[in-house]
């Protein structure tokens, strides 16, 4: 028999470990048999004007009402659309979207790619996200970067719940394959000079892997235009990456190349420390410590120690950094402090300089670490509008 104070203890990380799916009453193939889930070529293509963002997902599409709404499930493969990301979200409004055919699709980005010079800006949402709030934080990212080129948000099955993060884990997995070939053919697209990959949360461990195989596989060797890896709170094993990535992304041939990885941490992350709690192991998004060798090491007065991931013995010129690691503990907000890069405006400034090619900035605090930053407030801007700065891009 279960002690009781073991149960309690429990019944937070259950809770969150996830629920059955309700899968509904609905035959899935019902939810696409109508044909706007299936468009031909000859079909009148949407407006760019009206639908200027694009969209890649593997959710399945309930095509059955007046307007097309992606679901929960898994779909059965990954299609292809544009779509207008709003302001703010209304459970009442659908985002505005359309499926649009696999060819017109590729043969539109690379015609938004292009008059940005051959420029591309995916974003790979996190845990806990519906199609709607990916939509939305996808615009955002557009708005607050001024991006030029083509920008696409990639949409995996995220359950949208705070107690489905076990069934998000699993449906990231699960689409991995899928992710991959689409990151590999979008790479693989003619003219193509630089695609910057935005990973959120959980989306980082979709993202990485994701380009290792596009490195091994790619027509192109080592994908030279995947250069710009930003990754935002990432909810990653810190020492797996630690291991892997000197060997695997950031050899000294692809940073020489220009490939860099910029990563965000917070100590004020509470749902990476929860992800730590069931993972039992640092978040690659946190600066916890963790030293199983000497534990009476981490102590260190009354100051909280933060510790950030290595280099990976990566030996390389000043200029061209392969990983830069940006604290933005000090200017952390909203409950979960898990999105800096859409609330503070601080974080946001940042942010919208490496998309724009930064390696460095005066608002950076350095540290004892090379290649450790941080970011603190702007002494000249006490109370900074954040809407302004992260939501409108002003």
């Amino acid at each position: 028999m279960m002690r009781r104070g073991v149960l309690s203890a429990l019944l937070p990380i259950l809770a969150l470990a996830g629920c059955a799916v309700p899968y509904g009453k609905v035959e899935h193939a019902l939810y696409t048999a109508d044909a706007r889930c299936a468009p031909t070529e000859a079909e009148v293509p949407p407006d760019p004007a009206l639908l200027p963002l694009f969209f890649a997902t593997s959710r399945l599409p309930d095509c059955r009402t007046p307007a097309v709404t992606m679901l929960h499930h898994r779909g059965d493969r990954v299609r292809f659309g544009r779509f207008a990301g709003p302001l703010k979200l209304d459970p009442k409004i659908p985002v505005p979207l359309a499926i649009t055919p696999d060819n017109r699709w590729w043969s539109d980005v690379n015609g938004a790619a292009q008059r940005g010079g051959g420029r591309v800006l995916l974003y790979v949402h996190g845990y806990r996200e519906s199609f709607a709030t990916v939509a939305r934080d996808t615009a955002q990212i557009a708005r607050m970067t001024g991006f030029d080129g083509a920008v696409i948000g990639y949409n995996w099955p995220s359950q949208a719940k705070a107690s489905a993060y076990a069934v998000d884990e699993t449906n990231m997995y699960w689409d991995q394959i899928n992710f991959q070939n689409f990151l590999k053919r979008l790479a693989e697209q003619p003219g193509m000079n630089e695609i910057i990959v935005v990973s959120h949360s959980l989306g980082a461990r979709l993202v990485l892997p994701g380009i290792e195989y596009v490195d091994e596989n790619s027509k192109d060797a080592d994908a030279r235009n995947i250069s710009n890896i930003i990754l935002q709170a990432p909810d990653i094993d810190r020492e797996d990456f630690e291991r892997n990535v000197a060997n695997q992304l950031l050899t000294e041939a692809k940073i020489m190349r220009d490939r860099r990885i910029h990563i965000y941490v917070s100590s004020r992350d509470r749902a990476l420390a929860l992800s730590r709690s069931i993972h039992g192991y640092p978040r690659l998004g946190s600066p916890y410590c963790f030293n199983p060798d000497d534990p009476r090491g981490l102590r260190f007065g009354k100051t909280q120690l933060r510790c950030y991931p290595g280099t990976g013995g990566i030996v390389a010129r000043p200029d061209r950094a392969g990983i830069t690691v940006i604290d933005s503990s000090e200017v952390t907000r909203g409950t979960s402090g898990h999105s800096n890069f859409l609330q503070s405006a601080v974080a946001c400034d940042d942010f919208v300089a490496v998309v724009g090619g930064a390696r460095a900035r005066p608002q950076r605090v350095p540290t004892s670490l090379a290649h450790v930053f941080r970011l603190t407030p702007d002494p000249a801007d006490p109370k900074p509008d954040h809407a302004a700065r992260c939501r409108n891009g002003q």
